[in-house]
């Protein structure tokens, strides 16, 4: 199935119910006076975080979502039923924009996250609110406001610890099969994925990350060459990013420290944040060349590149160097963790001592 990971809907929350026109008629109680009741609130639309759901494939089908109207209110001074909510199921990494002014409502990182995008409207009021000493028989009522209408730009970028960045044929997909349960299709020519992919690899005990492959890029992918950055979005949650260079390319000619360097310039193209964000050389197809030549290799396109970060040399077809690969980079996730949970507990103590207020 294809990747969709942009779709475009409209929300119509529901309009208020009318208020009620009505006098009390009761046996012995003559001029009862007005007893209408106020219309019920219109249904506001919701967009809620829910597991399960991968893709906006959905809502390129179905375009309109509506709640429902509040009911006119009645006699007695009975209020009108309001409209029921309405919750839209979205996949979680979902960023929502107003699609008339750009402006960003809200952002769907987590499992079970809430984003109102449309109020339902108020109920209007019944004759009996009109009453006053000198208006005793009010017929006036209020009509009820429209509800909310907005169109809205929905964006997934998966959600995902580790991220795979390379050319294509650099064996991402194959790493992630390596570690991972996920199933991405293999193949010995270029642009064989075309949809992201998501794996959860699994350390240890209770220990375990998310990575995350995507098509490759070639240079000039920011001009729109191969399959374009459209893709590199959904690197832009990850915590870090394993760049992965082929030790032994197919072509003669082709130079992995000229390609990595050209990766490196497409992604300060596309994102800054993203360029700084922590990158590892993962050097694969080791099983391709003598053990000895491999490691060789390795370091000469390691010293070329200059690269301070960490380096690794893998193989994701026979599985060498992988489990010495994910155990790094389960500790970096969990040191980020620890450092994260250290700098937050002295503002959230600080918070926990200030008065509520009134």
């Amino acid at each position: 199935m294809k990747f969709v990971d942009e779709a475009r809907i409209k929300v119509q929350a529901g309009s208020g119910g009318r208020g009620s026109t009505s006098f009390r008629r009761e046996k012995f109680v003559p001029l009862g006076g007005p007893d209408g009741g106020d219309g019920g609130n219109g249904g506001s639309v919701f967009l809620r975080a829910a597991p399960g759901i991968n893709t906006l494939a959905d809502f390129r089908i179905e375009r309109t979502w509506r709640a429902q109207h509040g009911e006119p209110g009645g006699a007695n001074d009975c209020t009108g039923r309001s409209g029921e909510d309405l919750y839209i199921p979205m996949p979680v990494g979902t960023t929502v924009r107003d699609a008339e002014t750009g402006e960003q409502l809200g952002d769907l990182t987590r499992e079970g996250d809430v984003l109102a995008v449309a109020r339902g409207g108020k109920g209007g009021w019944g004759n009996q609110r009109f009453k006053s000493s000198t208006n005793r028989a009010p017929r006036q009522f209020g009509p009820g406001l429209p509800g909310e209408k907005r169109s809205l730009e929905l964006e997934l970028k998966v959600i995902a610890d580790v991220g795979l960045l390379g050319l294509p044929n650099a064996g991402k997909s194959t790493l992630i099969r390596a570690v991972s349960a996920a199933r991405p299709k293999v193949a010995d020519y270029p642009f064989t994925t075309l949809h992201p992919n998501l794996g959860v690899v699994d350390v240890g005990q209770h220990r375990s990350f998310v990575m995350a492959d995507i098509p490759g890029l070639i240079e000039g992918a920011a001009e729109g060459a191969g399959l374009g950055i459209r893709f590199l979005r959904h690197l832009q949650r990850t915590r870090v990013l394993l760049h992965l260079l082929d030790i032994a390319p197919a072509d003669p000619e082709a130079d992995p420290v000229k390609d990595a360097r050209a990766i490196v310039g497409e992604l300060k193209k596309f994102s800054k944040e993203l360029a700084a964000k922590p990158r590892w050389l993962v050097i694969n197809k080791s099983d391709l060349l003598p053990e000895k030549e491999a490691e060789k290799r390795a370091r000469a396109i390691v010293r070329s590149l200059r690269h301070r970060g960490p380096h690794f040399l893998v193989s994701g077809a026979t599985g060498r160097g992988t489990r010495e690969l994910c155990e790094k980079v389960m500790e970096f996730l969990e040191q980020q963790a620890r450092a994260a949970r250290d700098h937050a507990s002295p503002a959230e103590e600080t918070a926990g001592e200030q008065p509520a207020s009134a």
